[in-house]
C-alpha cells in the first residue's frame, strides 16, 4: 500500500491520485500473497519440470507453425489465432506431462545424462508414520545403527499432528508419542533431519508419495506396514520394516538351555506360571503357579510356533530359597 501511495507522490504522471495508489499497491499486496498460497507444497523440481515442460512444449508449437501447414490460412486474424491455440495447447500437455513424469523419463530425452545432487547425502531414510509412532527407531539413532540423513515428510507431520489432536485419547497419547520420538531424534547428533516440503498431489494416499518420495531422493524407507514394504519392494525401492528386524534379532532358544525369568500370572492349565522375556516371549513354566512374582530359574523344555511368535515351555530347574 505504501508503495503505491510513494510512487503516485514520486510519479503522479503514473498514478494521478495517491488514493489510486493505495487501491493499486493492496491488490498487488493481496495478489502476491494469493500466490505465494498457492505455491505452497510446490517445489523446486515441480518448477524446473514445469519450464522444461513449457519450452518444450513451445518448441513444438513454433516448428509446427513453421512447417508450412497453414499457408493457406491468409487471413490476419485467422492465422494469429491458429498460432495462439498451437502455443496454448503444446505448452500446456508440455507442463502436464513433465509434471507427471519422474527422472527416469528425462533420461530418455536426454539418454546420456544424469543429473547428480553435489550435496547428496551418502545415505537417506524416510520415515513413515508407523515407525515414528512406534518409537524404536529412536534408540536406533542414539544407539548408532542408524546413519545419514532420516527424511520426514511434511505430509507425514500433519498426519501425527492430526493424530496428536484427536479427541480419542489412545490415538492422542500415540500421536504425541510419535512427536517426541521426533524431538529425540533431532536432538541426536548421529544423524541430519530434514523435513521434506514434497506433497506430490497427483498421489491419493500416504504409502503412494512416500514410495514416491523415496524413489526420488534415492531413499530407504522405514516402515512397520507389510503392505507398505510389499509396495516399496514391487517399485524397487529398498526398505526396512522394523517388525521384520526386531523378529529376526529375537534369541533363538534351544531345549535345555537355562533362563531366569520372573513369573507374573498364572498359565492356562493348572499349576502353570507364564513370565516373558525382554523382547515379549511369552513363557509358560510348568509347575510354576506357586512362584508368582519370584524371579526363578528354569529350564526350556519345549518350543511352540504360533502365528503371533514363539512360546516357549519350561520346567522349574531350581525353587527359590524364600519359597522353601
Amino acid at each position: 500500500m505504501m508503495g503505491g501511495y510513494a510512487v503516485s507522490e514520486v510519479q503522479p504522471t503514473l498514478i494521478e491520485n495517491g488514493w489510486y495508489g493505495l487501491a493499486i499497491g493492496f491488490g498487488l499486496g493481496g495478489l502476491l500473497i494469493a500466490v505465494d498460497e498457492m505455491l505452497k507444497g510446490f517445489s523446486l523440481r515441480a518448477f524446473s519440470a514445469a519450464t522444461f515442460g513449457l519450452l518444450l512444449g513451445s518448441l513444438i508449437a513454433w516448428m509446427l507453425d513453421r512447417s508450412g501447414l497453414f499457408v493457406y490460412a491468409d487471413e490476419r486474424p485467422t492465422r494469429w489465432l491458429i498460432r495462439l491455440c498451437l502455443f496454448v495447447s503444446f505448452s500446456y500437455i508440455g507442463m502436464i506431462l513433465a509434471l507427471r513424469s519422474n527422472k527416469e523419463d528425462f533420461s530418455l530425452i536426454i539418454p546420456y545424462v544424469r543429473f547428480t545432487s553435489q550435496n547428496a547425502p551418502r545415505s537417506a531414510i524416510v520415515l513413515d508414520t508407523s515407525v515414528i509412532i512406534d518409537g524404536r527407531i529412536a534408540e536406533l539413532v542414539e544407539a548408532g545403527f542408524v546413519e545419514g540423513t532420516v527424511i520426514v515428510p511434511r505430509f507425514v507431520l500433519k498426519e501425527l499432528q492430526s493424530i496428536a489432536d484427536s479427541s480419542d485419547p489412545i490415538r492422542r497419547a500415540r500421536g504425541r508419542r510419535g512427536l517426541e520420538t521426533l524431538s529425540r531424534i533431532q536432538r541426536t547428533t548421529a544423524v541430519e533431519v530434514k523435513i521434506h516440503e514434497g506433497d506430490f498431489a497427483q498421489e491419493t494416499s500416504v504409502d503412494s508419495k512416500l514410495v514416491h518420495l523415496a524413489k526420488n531422493v534415492g531413499a530407504k524407507l522405514y516402515t512397520n506396514d507389510f503392505n507398505l514394504g510389499k509396495i516399496a519392494e514391487l517399485q524397487n525401492v529398498p526398505y526396512v520394516n522394523l517388525q521384520e528386524l526386531a523378529n529376526a534379532l529375537k534369541a533363538v532358544l534351544l531345549p535345555g538351555e537355562a533362563l531366569s525369568i520372573k513369573i507374573v500370572r498364572e498359565g492356562r492349565d493348572k499349576g502353570q506360571g507364564v513370565g516373558y522375556l525382554h523382547d515379549g516371549t511369552m513363557v509358560v513354566v510348568n509347575h510354576g503357579q506357586a512362584h508368582i512374582g519370584q524371579q526363578v530359574e528354569v529350564q526350556v523344555s519345549t518350543l511352540h510356533q504360533t502365528g503371533a511368535g514363539v512360546i516357549v515351555f519350561a520346567d522349574l530347574k531350581q525353587i527359590p530359597a524364600a519359597a522353601a
